[in-house]
């Protein structure tokens, strides 16, 4: 009889697979991707206003795509007078619908060829970014090492893993499968480097959490199952806003899905962030508004 042996292959896979679930509560569906207008947004005839001079670049989250994760807040923003556009990136090939799981540097050029197509055509200097989780998240690589931040004016991070995460400490279990931390890193780099002390997150956050020039608003609810602890997403650093979404209103139970995809206090909240001079105070009745 040979000995046992135990089945490392088999638990790493399962763990990849448990990981990748975990992470795919980042989108409520998968609907068709699209480049063409949107019940109003990506119009690339709209032009901004003097009211909303800058475009708002919206960037979804891991396993999300361009319409899936915006299709409460985009008609949000383009009824409230803004243009409004959006991007898939970090595909993966033959991995149709579900993005954001390519390395997370080549998001960001992704992102940063998107915003200059997006300038070109409203004619705008620069544009806002809004981002959901990994979308919140990414632009900062962009802000930071390619240039984005004499494109950006703010940067506005629904549950943003700044600082990476635990995945309710399910990420700390992987140095006791031999093979996963490999399994994970060449079959979606894009969650690897999500994982807190990345070598990714390393260098993100190496020198400092922002750039000049650049406003930046983390809006985080302390219900978050999937950006563990929720204070990873914080910033730190000038021109910066930390908000705690149940500080606004402490009846919200909003998670990590409902707070980027339908929860309109915070809707509300990306708002003010993007027109400050204009803000209102942000409270529970603000889902009527």
């Amino acid at each position: 009889m040979l000995p046992w042996k135990p089945p490392w292959k088999h638990i790493a896979r399962a763990l990849s697979v448990l990981l990748l679930t975990a992470a795919a509560t980042l989108v409520p569906g998968a609907a068709a991707q699209a480049d063409a207008p949107s019940r109003g947004w990506n119009d690339y005839t709209c032009k901004p206003s003097a009211a909303h001079p800058r475009p708002v670049v919206l960037v979804h989250g891991t396993f999300g795509n361009s319409v899936d994760n915006w299709l409460g807040l985009a008609p949000y923003l383009v009824n409230r007078g803004y243009c409004v556009f959006s991007l898939d990136y970090g595909q993966l090939p033959g991995v149709p619908f579900f993005n954001g799981l390519g390395p997370i540097d080549a998001s960001a050029a992704q992102l940063d060829a998107y915003v200059d197509k997006v300038l070109a055509a409203t004619g705008a200097a620069e544009a806002d970014l809004v981002g959901h989780s990994q979308g919140g998240m990414m632009p900062r690589y962009y802000l930071k090492f390619l240039g984005g931040a004499d494109k950006v004016n703010a940067l506005v991070g629904i549950a943003p893993d700044n600082h990476g995460t635990t995945l309710s400490g399910l990420t700390q279990l992987l140095p006791y499968f031999p093979g996963a931390q490999d399994l994970l890193t060449s079959a979606t780099p894009g969650l690897a480097d999500q994982i807190a002390g990345s070598a990714f997150m390393t260098k993100l956050n190496a020198g400092g959490d922002t750039v000049p020039g650049v406003r930046y608003t983390v809006i985080a609810t302390k219900y978050d199952e999937v950006v563990t602890p929720y204070q990873s997403g914080w910033l730190s650093g000038p021109n910066v806003s930390n908000v705690l979404l149940q500080d606004r209103c402490a009846l919200d139970l909003s998670e990590h899905v409902a707070i980027g995809t339908v929860d309109r206090i915070v809707f509300h909240e990306v708002n003010n962030a993007l027109d400050p001079a204009h803000a209102t105070p942000t409270t529970c009745a603000s889902v009527f508004s």
